[in-house]
Order: C-alpha cells, then sequence, then structure tokens
C-alpha cells in the first residue's frame, strides 16, 4: 500500500482523526489515543503480544522505532521488499485501531458512538 492508500485506510476508520507531527509523519487517533503512524520509513501499528513476537523478525517488518524501546509492543512495516500484504497491513491496522479502542473509558467510547 501506498502511504495515500494507508491514509486514506485509516481515515476510513470511524472516528479517527489525524494530525501531522514527528517530523512530517502521519499520525492517526481514537479517542485521543495513537492507533498508526505513518511516515517516509513505512507504517507503525500497535499489535498484540503474539503478533509482535511472531511478526517482528519477519523480512519488511521491526519494531516500532522508539515505540518499541519504550516497552510497548509497536511494529513498523517497512518492506518491501518483504512486509506485510496490502490485505494483512489492513488487518493489523484495524487490530490496532480495536485494541486502542477498547482502551478507552467506557464514557469516551460512548462519546465516539462505540
Amino acid at each position: 500500500m501506498t502511504r495515500d492508500e494507508i491514509n486514506a485506510f485509516c481515515q476510513s476508520l470511524r472516528a479517527s482523526t489525524h494530525v501531522v507531527q514527528w517530523g512530517g509523519s502521519d499520525v492517526w487517533k481514537v479517542g485521543g489515543k495513537v492507533f498508526a503512524v505513518v511516515s517516509d520509513s513505512g507504517v507503525s501499528f500497535k499489535a498484540s503480544e503474539i503478533a509482535f513476537e511472531v511478526l517482528q523478525t519477519q523480512d519488511g517488518l521491526r519494531p516500532a522505532p522508539y515505540l518499541a524501546s519504550r516497552g510497548l509492543k509497536w511494529l513498523q512495516n517497512y518492506g518491501p521488499p518483504g512486509g506485510l500484504s496490502d490485505p494483512e497491513l489492513r488487518r493489523h491496522i484495524e487490530a490496532s485501531y480495536d485494541m486502542i479502542l477498547a482502551g478507552l473509558t467506557k464514557k469516551k467510547r460512548a462519546e465516539l458512538g462505540s
């Protein structure tokens, strides 16, 4: 997926918001919490513990710079070569969105219509 395609997908997720920060990265949030970071280096997203352990050694994927170094389970898809297929990448970004949404307070989720 191109950067524009990733941004369009993130924008399609309900109640997502976008800011540009951290040196020109497209930062996608839900309820004020980050679920994806799109930069010239690739796209970073939150991963489940299992996905983090399995995928971090796959070609085109690595622990997300800065975020993973802080102990967070975030991956960066920087391929090709390697990396996730477009459908897989969409699934992982959506899973990141779902994990962040689930971590919001009940009140915040209600405000967002979830």
